[in-house]
């Protein structure tokens, strides 16, 4: 008897190994919005996994910016089989790590405000930052970045850390195109009216949303969740006479992932309508790749950028340490 249960228990104990060395893990670093409930990560991991015979593993972190800093500081030790969430303005600082591999993917149905050669990052959705105002406690709305940033007497705002979060990040390289050199002299200009800076743009947005200020820096399409979902004008994005900076977020492979082939797999998977439907309603901004349906009734009459501002990632490596300085400098005076 002993022997029959000693005997059961090792076949047991092997289908169990066998059916867990049968199932892939798949770890991806992102931020922190996008794995919340209200975000596209629910959805995508139920997708992925249905067909997979996987799990997928989601560390959401606090923002864009913070994904970079992580990906630094564990080099090849990382857990991360691909990152998800970075942006243009950090590209080539993360290529430069030389722990990303090339996608090998063929990108020419990406749906972009800007032409895509990039061999290495894969777009999957992508925006353009704006300030969104409550209408019902700012009466009167800046028309130009120039306009927000020297009205001494107008409203205050909230902004996002451009150590920790790639809109905070966006807004130092908008203000940087329109101002150029004077950007420091813009930012000690505005910052008596900045409330308060947050790490990252969930935490700013709940803010905003609870009346601490009439403005805060998000997106052009911030305003279409709220007429989805709650069937309200209120909160609008100010159209600006300059243009307005755009945010295309990517996601890349670690070469040293163990699990290559399925981390191809998520990213053919993250082109698919499968992956962009969710985009629109979920992480509310545009999809980069094809979708099986059109947009939701409520982007439509959104701000309609008059111009899109960009720095080339590579200028954005080379200033970023100093410009943030410059800001650091401002902000602590």
């Amino acid at each position: 008897m002993k022997f029959l249960l000693r005997g059961g228990f090792a076949l047991l104990t092997a289908i169990t190994y066998c059916a867990q060395a049968e199932t892939e893990k798949l770890t991806i670093y992102t931020y922190s919005s996008f794995v919340s409930d209200w975000g596209p990560g629910p959805a995508v991991k139920k997708a992925f996994e249905r067909d997979c015979n996987c799990e997928l593993d989601f560390v959401g972190l606090e923002d864009g910016a913070a994904l970079l800093s992580r990906l630094q500081l564990e080099g090849r030790h990382s857990k991360a089989d691909i990152i998800l969430g970075l942006d243009t303005n950090l590209t080539t600082e993360a290529a430069a790590t030389g722990l990303l591999a090339p996608h090998g993917l063929n990108i020419d149905e990406l749906d972009l405000s800007i032409d895509w050669t990039d061999d290495v990052f894969l777009p999957y959705d992508y925006g353009h930052f704006a300030f969104v105002y409550d209408s019902e406690a700012l009466a009167v709305v800046p028309g130009s970045l120039e306009a927000l940033v020297q009205d001494t007497s107008g409203p205050q705002l909230i902004i996002q850390d451009p150590r920790t979060s790639t809109p905070g990040l966006g807004l130092l390289l908008w203000i940087r195109v329109v101002f150029g050199d004077d950007a420091p002299l813009a930012w000690s200009q505005l910052a008596p009216r900045i409330l308060t800076v947050t790490a990252g743009w969930s935490t700013a947005y709940g803010l905003f949303l609870e009346g601490e200020a009439p403005l805060v820096l998000s997106y052009t399409t911030s305003p279409a969740y709220h007429r989805h979902v709650e069937g309200t004008d209120r909160y609008r994005a100010a159209a600006f006479s300059e243009g307005h900076y755009a945010q295309i977020e990517v996601a890349a492979k670690l070469a040293d992932s163990p699990h290559q082939a399925l981390a191809d797999r998520f990213l053919v998977f993250m082109l698919s309508p499968a992956f962009q439907d969710l985009i629109p309603t979920t992480n509310w901004m545009f999809p980069a790749g094809r979708t099986s349906q059109p947009l939701p009734d409520a982007f439509t009459g959104l701000v309609q950028p008059t111009r899109t501002l960009l720095i080339e990632p590579e200028q954005v490596a080379a200033h970023r340490r100093a410009w943030v300085r410059e800001w650091l400098e401002v902000l602590g005076r």
